[in-house]
């Protein structure tokens, strides 16, 4: 519950929530912290510490690369969160969740 509660306390933050979105469009390979300050429009050492917010809330791993970071959504802490968010869903009427649940199901 704890991991829960860092995750979407994390998430609570526009500019955080806004830089989960944009990676999890970017797919496993991530962004490079320098695309992401451009792409959002967040001063380099402004979006560092909401990476380091997301990364510790089990939301984002890093990737060096030389001297680059690249950053991309933790699809573990998604589903992991996800999962708790609907361990008791419906009472044990699976076929309520059922809608919810095709609707965020991926292929990814």
């Amino acid at each position: 519950m704890i991991v829960a509660i860092r995750a979407l306390e994390a998430l609570g933050q526009p500019t955080r929530l806004a830089v989960f979105r944009l990676l999890l469009t970017a797919g496993p390979d991530g962004m490079a912290a320098g695309d992401v300050a451009r792409g959002l429009s967040v001063r380099a050492n402004t979006l560092s510490t909401h990476l380091a917010i997301l990364q510790a809330a089990g939301l984002v791993t890093a990737r060096r690369d030389g001297r680059f970071i690249s950053y991309a959504a933790d699809m573990v802490g998604l589903r992991a969160l996800m999962g708790w968010l609907l361990q008791d869903c419906c009472g044990g009427s699976p076929e309520l969740c059922a809608p919810v649940l095709d609707r965020i199901a991926c292929a990814c």
